[in-house]
């Protein structure tokens, strides 16, 4: 089959002519959605509605609908008059999921700017080198990040906001701006479904990170995405879509993260509230399920397992649905899931803005290996290497297309034709197969591993490693955990004479990457590393050993 009939399982109630998740061919064969927002400032202004409403619920204080948006107004109009921004210039976000990153982030869209919301956990030398790319006019960040883009921001003259933090030259104290009136709206700025919403930083295969750049009709469709997904799997339950009290959602994703865009968006829609940690702890989770009635949980693989681990005999009260995303589910995730717990996993890349491929309830618990089905909007084939479509269960390339793609990356020309064909399809880089419009994928393609939701790109590990002047030859490469799923492991060949030891070497490693691209495990070798005759190296073959010297503590 050529792709998987974007109607094929979706049922008609919802996506015919006229019904809530219709769908229309843009002037490019692209199918997207015929109603809903076609920007994220249309998006969040219907938020105001819900008023009394909690929306943010952190360990320090509460914002309701409506005090969360006369901030996000206020903040919008400050970038337009005080700031002297304008719609199309870059606002960086970088801080923990602190409520006031939604903050944020919501006032960039409100004021048309384009969002870039950068991995928190980067070093000073990795912000820089996005920085330097994507050219902000603000920087919005926490105390804590501070240190780390101060530099870039005094050479270069941008104004920053500090968030939970100290103010100092050159960064404004967000707490110390005057009160925001909920009478005042948003500024007037014209933003249009074409204009660009968000960069989001993803890491390439050359090891230098590529801002995905999602326009504001791809983020709208990414926002209509879990509300379609979550319509299906109520009429499956044999329930209206939309009934029933508004979802009160503990989302652990960190928000810079696509996964969590998924999770916020379907709160925001329905009016949920989001309830938030500072930093993830399994114990603290299931306290707050039980002291909000959380009833959605959202997060990688690694930390549902933690919650259903922690739950015990106490169990996890109100909680009703366990979504992961970020990382491959292990099949034995669903298995530990209790009956009355609707499980859910999914697919999703930055460069597809969040998820557009998911399994729940009864179905996931049937295929636990699959990651479900696409939404109305997204068509999948399974390509062969020369591109054409395979038929049905065969094994080759995942390719996607529909409205939440982004258009290519940052000023990117040659990354973005090389991810996109012609046509609108976007490699994705996974080895999958269809099956009665369930994919499953087998195999990734990409040099890279997912760490607990965290993609590391094992050739920028390998360059740091190279960077240590003992180091002659590195191999980097992911083996498996229990609850990670995967962890980084290198194999490194001295030179002749040199002393390095395993920590030194990740030392070494820490000093220019983030914590969770360092290798867990660091193997010296005596030998040449296995190469094939163009001079790659075997990982395929050192898998083996390294796995067996890492589970023999070695």
């Amino acid at each position: 089959m050529p792709h998987t009939d974007p109607s094929t399982h979706h049922p008609s109630v919802l996506t015919a002519p006229g019904a809530p998740f219709a769908v229309v061919a843009d002037g490019d064969g692209r199918l997207v959605y015929a109603g809903g927002p076609r920007t994220l400032r249309e998006f969040v202004e219907v938020t105001w509605a819900y008023g009394e409403q909690p929306f943010l619920v952190a360990e320090d204080r509460t914002y309701t609908y409506g005090e969360f948006f006369a901030a996000a107004c206020a903040l919008a109009r400050r970038f337009t008059e005080v700031y002297g921004l304008r719609p199309g210039d870059r606002a960086v976000v970088a801080m923990r999921n602190h409520p006031e990153w939604q903050i944020a982030f919501w006032a960039a869209q409100l004021a048309g700017l384009v969002a870039v919301p950068l991995n928190a956990w980067w070093t000073e030398d990795e912000f820089a080198y996005a920085l330097d790319d994507c050219r902000p006019g603000i920087l919005l960040v926490d105390g804590e990040r501070v240190e780390r883009v101060r530099a870039w921001a005094r050479r270069h003259d941008v104004p920053g906001l500090v968030f939970h933090g100290e103010g100092e030259e050159g960064f404004e104290r967000y707490e110390d701006l005057p009160a925001a009136d909920p009478a005042l709206g948003p500024p007037e700025v014209d933003v249009r479904p074409e204009d660009d919403a968000t960069i989001i930083y993803t890491s390439g295969t050359t090891g230098r990170p590529k801002g995905a750049v999602a326009t504001h009709l791809a983020q709208a469709g990414a926002a209509m995405n879990p509300r379609f997904h979550a319509a299906v799997a109520a009429l499956e339950r044999g329930e209206v879509p939309g009934q029933g009290p508004a979802p009160v959602s503990l989302t652990t994703f960190p928000f810079f993260h696509v996964a969590a865009f998924t999770s916020f968006y379907s709160v925001m829609a329905t009016g949920g509230t989001l309830v938030l940690m500072r930093k993830w702890d399994a114990v603290k989770a299931l306290e707050l399920i039980h002291e909000h009635g959380v009833t959605h949980y959202a997060g990688v693989p690694a930390t549902a397992l933690q919650l259903l681990e922690a739950a015990g005999e106490r169990g996890l009260g109100t909680l009703a649905h366990l979504n992961t995303g970020g990382a491959a589910a292990p099949p034995g995730l669903v298995a530990r899931c209790p009956e009355d717990v609707e499980p859910r996993n999914g697919y999703g890349l930055t460069e597809t803005s969040g998820g557009v491929l998911a399994n729940f309830g009864a179905g996931y618990r049937r295929f636990p290996g699959s990651v479900g089905r696409p939404t109305p909007v997204t068509e999948v084939r399974i390509a062969a290497p020369d591109g054409r479509a395979l038929p049905e269960g065969e094994v080759g390339e995942l390719w996607l297309r529909g409205q939440t793609l982004v258009r290519g990356y940052w000023e990117d020309p040659e990354a973005t034709a090389a991810a996109f064909t012609s046509d609108g399809w976007l490699r994705t880089g996974d080895l999958a197969t269809v099956r009665e419009g369930r994919v499953s994928v087998v195999d990734r393609l990409k040099d890279m591993v997912i760490r607990g939701g965290e993609n590391v790109y094992c050739v920028e590990v390998e360059a740091a490693l190279y960077d240590h002047p003992d180091v002659l030859d590195a191999a980097v490469l992911g083996v498996p955990h229990p609850v990670l799923g995967e962890e980084v492991a290198a194999v490194v060949r001295l030179r002749q004479g040199a002393v390095a030891g395993a920590e030194e070497l990740r030392a070494h490693v820490a000093r220019s990457l983030a914590a969770f691209k360092v290798p867990a495990h660091v193997l010296v070798q005596d030998g040449p590393l296995p190469r094939n005759a163009t001079g790659k190296v075997l990982k395929r073959d050192l898998r083996p050993a390294v796995q067996a010297r890492v589970r023999a503590g070695g």
